[in-house]
């Protein structure tokens, strides 16, 4: 039973920053979908992974229900994805979601210290356009584009603009791997650091 457990642990490393489909998993790993249930809150429970929730405001119809999973130390899902080297994580398939991972739990940890709970959640219409982070404060929302390469590229707004759109929200923030930093039409750019 514990080798299945660490077997689900690292089957949940690969998706992390991806849709959570507890079927799929619990399939893969061979378990009942109850038993993946449960190993999630198990994991949740002790601060290892969490769920981003879907959007809640509906523009038009909101078809995805299933929440994002996360880990909260990207050291321990690159070591769980065999990651030892700058050199592979430069190269692995699943860097952008290690990247936004990253990001998404340094913010949510800096709301923690804070004493706050963060109110954050994705956006995804019904053609799989995504803001990977909608950050809600009550009076307005900001939304979070998050892409670990370090050349700006037009296409990485589109989301952005797509939601800006619908929503009637000022603008919003795209973090990036690079160092630039500078408003861009509506949105801010970020560098990751900073």
């Amino acid at each position: 039973a514990l080798e299945t457990f660490q077997r689900f642990v690292r089957l949940c490393a690969g998706r992390t920053g991806q849709l959570l489909n507890l079927s799929s998993l619990a399939t893969e790993c061979g378990i009942t979908h109850n038993t993946a249930k449960s190993w999630i809150s198990v994991l949740e429970a002790s601060y290892l992974v969490f769920l981003l929730r879907p959007h809640h405001v509906s523009f038009n119809k909101r078809l995805v229900k299933m929440p994002k999973l996360y880990f909260y130390d990207v050291g321990l899902v690159s070591w769980l994805l065999g990651i030892r080297t700058t050199e592979q994580m430069i190269t692995h398939p699943l860097r952008g979601s290690i990247f936004e991972t990253f990001i998404i739990s340094e913010l949510i940890k800096s709301k923690l210290n804070q004493s706050e709970k963060p109110a954050f959640s994705f956006w995804r219409d019904s053609n799989g356009l995504e803001v990977d982070l909608v950050i809600d404060l009550g009076e307005r929302r900001i939304p979070v584009e998050i892409k670990a390469g370090e050349t700006l590229a037009s296409t990485w707004f589109k989301a952005l603009d797509t939601y800006v759109g619908l929503s009637g929200d000022q603008g919003g923030v795209l973090i990036h791997g690079g160092d630039a930093a500078h408003p861009r039409g509506r949105h801010l750019v970020r560098p990751w650091w900073g």
